[in-house]
């Protein structure tokens, strides 16, 4: 029992580490801009997903997408494939946000909430069916197409205000706080039902090498396992989980008080629960240490200097007049006056700032006029 408390305190300590490291990163993202923090686009494995098409038809990555998000993505698949949704369960920031509240709101309760089955069962295709809307759109747009209504977007520009947030992700925000609210009752709210990225894992993870067993004859039927496990699953009535819905956080062999009842196996093979978390924050980055390393890791725009070539389609509003006036190979005080913009705006003002200066300016224009 020491070791399963050891066991569940590394997971929510590595849960933390992730959710506070995306958050900071965000805000950092505000704070400095893209060039020097990243946005929390690039950090999410489905920005990538939304980006394929454009990567594999047209070579290049739609907006906010880098080679370092393609990589998590990759990663993650990985993952999906060896040790089920590892990610959901184990490193996953917007799971570990769901899962605080879910702490709070037992304490709130002293109690965790139960979807009725015949909600929660049709509920559960509503994922499948964002994931399809959401790529086709993102495919046929070559952009991120949710990003107005996309909750995990919306927390990670809370940073910037809620004027910003009311004019940049109105309903993207409010599905924010329908998701933590609904969190603060039912167990991963948003990957039960709402998650796009999950149901791609959840598809994958029914071929997966890792499987969990129940020894009928050594269970003492507790149901303890059942009631642990965060996405509902009746593991005590199984005698092998197989469910796409499982996300191998270990919860269910944590709570379970006999020994040898509940197994993992990866490839036929038992692994205990603190092996199998190791061996998957191992893969993980590693993975990204080895891609960071050998420079194919990036998950920031590369810096503009005098070879660097771009169109007016490819300015972003992070970059700043200095740049513009590098890649474009135009002297400053021209560029003012093509912008139509005061020359006491300083030069190292990132172009969405302008609108501070100037209000109504847009990034949009910029492009407009250096067509």
């Amino acid at each position: 029992m020491k070791n399963n408390r050891l066991i569940k305190s590394v997971r929510y300590i590595l849960l933390s580490i992730f959710l506070i490291f995306v958050t900071v990163e965000a805000y950092l993202h505000q704070v400095l801009g893209g060039r020097k923090s990243p946005s929390i686009h690039a950090l999410c494995p489905y920005g990538e997903l939304e980006s394929m098409y454009s990567l594999v038809f047209n070579g290049t990555f739609i907006q906010k997408i880098f080679s370092g998000t393609f990589i998590l993505l990759m990663l993650t698949l990985i993952l999906a494939i060896v040790f089920r949704r590892s990610f959901c369960g184990l490193i996953c920031p917007f799971g570990a946000l769901q899962e605080f509240f879910g702490v709070l709101g037992k304490k709130l309760f002293k109690k965790r909430f139960v979807m009725n089955k015949n909600i929660d069962k049709p509920l559960r295709y509503l994922k499948y069916i964002i994931l399809v809307v959401t790529l086709y759109y993102a495919w046929i747009t070559a952009g991120l197409w949710v990003n107005p209504y996309d909750p995990w977007a919306a927390y990670g520009h809370i940073s910037s205000g809620f004027s910003s947030l009311k004019e940049e992700y109105p309903i993207g925000f409010m599905i924010l706080i329908l998701i933590l609210i609904g969190s603060l009752l039912y167990d991963r709210f948003f990957c039960k039902y709402l998650c796009p990225i999950g149901a791609l894992y959840g598809i994958i993870s029914k071929f997966s090498l890792t499987k969990i067993t129940r020894d009928k004859d050594r269970c003492i039927n507790c149901n303890l396992c059942s009631k642990n496990c965060p996405v509902n699953i009746n593991v005590s009535e199984l005698s092998e989980i197989n469910s796409s819905e499982c996300i191998n956080c270990n919860l269910c062999m944590i709570a379970c008080p006999s020994d040898k009842v509940l197994d993992i196996k990866t490839a036929g093979k038992s692994v205990k629960p603190l092996t199998n978390i190791i061996l998957v924050i191992s893969i993980f980055l590693g993975g990204i240490m080895i891609t960071k390393a050998t420079g194919l890791y990036e998950v920031t725009p590369p810096k503009i200097t005098a070879s660097t070539r771009i169109t007016a389609d490819e300015i972003k509003g992070y970059m700043t007049l200095e740049e513009i006036s590098v890649a474009f190979k135009i002297e400053l005080n021209e560029l003012y006056e093509r912008l139509q913009i005061p020359a006491s705006i300083p030069k190292d003002t990132p172009l969405k700032e302008i609108k501070n200066f100037i209000p109504g300016f847009e990034v949009e224009t910029v492009r407009e006029l250096l067509r």
